[in-house]
């Protein structure tokens, strides 16, 4: 169990596979505002899971271990992965981003309600930069940096066949760029390049491919500031940068 921002890094890099860095990840407890908010929302719950076993801890990330395309997102929601235990499950935001995979061929089905609906990912990873579910869906900048060495080392496990990261959300752009610099030992492009839905940054051959996306949020969503044939245009240039290979 780590406590301390010193803990974190210790574990992160000892973790020899991706099995045992999600079971360490998952017993985190560095940051004690994020421990108190997952761990009250697990026991006071939604009126509609009132009968469920909240997961309350940290969520680790969602996909085989030899993944060409990592989904990079913010932190799990209080009432999706920290009440069922995976990324992107059992909320809206999961229904959107999981149907889409599906029509793009990257997931088995269209929906993800539980850790145990049979869902199966194809060359696909989620995860998300903060592992614990934060108040507001707003992690601080202090949150994000002690949990940056849990992505970092995911990233370093997956490196021999990472290929493009999609990033959803501003937050989750901005996450990349520092993980990227210390897990390839090059330095992030300056100035950085600007988030936008669609865009897209080149790794160049020796660093993976980066595709802005915005966040499939009920905001988003809802408002139709994303919709699912700007998510399945993401997808598509996604197949085509692999077909580069």
């Amino acid at each position: 169990m780590t406590r301390t921002r010193a803990e974190v890094v210790a574990a992160a890099a000892a973790a020899p596979d991706l099995a045992v860095l999600d079971r360490t990840s998952t017993a985190c407890r560095a940051c004690p505002d994020l421990v108190a908010w997952r761990e009250q929302v697990a026991v006071t719950r939604r009126a509609a899971f009132r009968e469920q076993t909240y997961w309350g801890r940290p969520v680790a990330g969602f996909g085989p271990a030899d993944a060409r395309i990592l989904i990079l997102g913010l932190a799990p929601a209080a009432h999706g992965g920290n009440r069922t235990g995976r990324v992107f499950t059992g909320d809206r935001s999961g229904d959107v981003l999981f149907a889409a995979l599906h029509r793009a061929g990257l997931a088995n089905q269209p929906t993800s309600v539980s850790v145990d609906d049979g869902l199966r990912l194809r060359d696909t990873r989620v995860v998300a930069a903060v592992r614990c579910a934060p108040p507001a869906n707003k992690p601080t900048p202090d949150q994000r940096d002690t949990c940056a060495p849990w992505l970092r080392r995911e990233l370093t496990l997956l490196k021999p066949t990472l290929r493009v990261v999609v990033a959803l959300g501003a937050f989750a752009w901005a996450a990349w760029w520092p993980a990227m610099a210390q897990v390839y030992g090059r330095p992030a492009p300056t100035p950085r390049p600007r988030f936008g839905h669609a865009a897209h940054w080149s790794g160049g051959g020796q660093l993976p491919d980066v595709l802005g996306c915005y966040h499939v949020s009920q905001q988003n969503t809802f408002t139709g500031r994303l919709t699912p044939a700007m998510l399945d245009a993401v997808f598509t240039e996604v197949h085509r940068l692999m077909e580069r290979d």
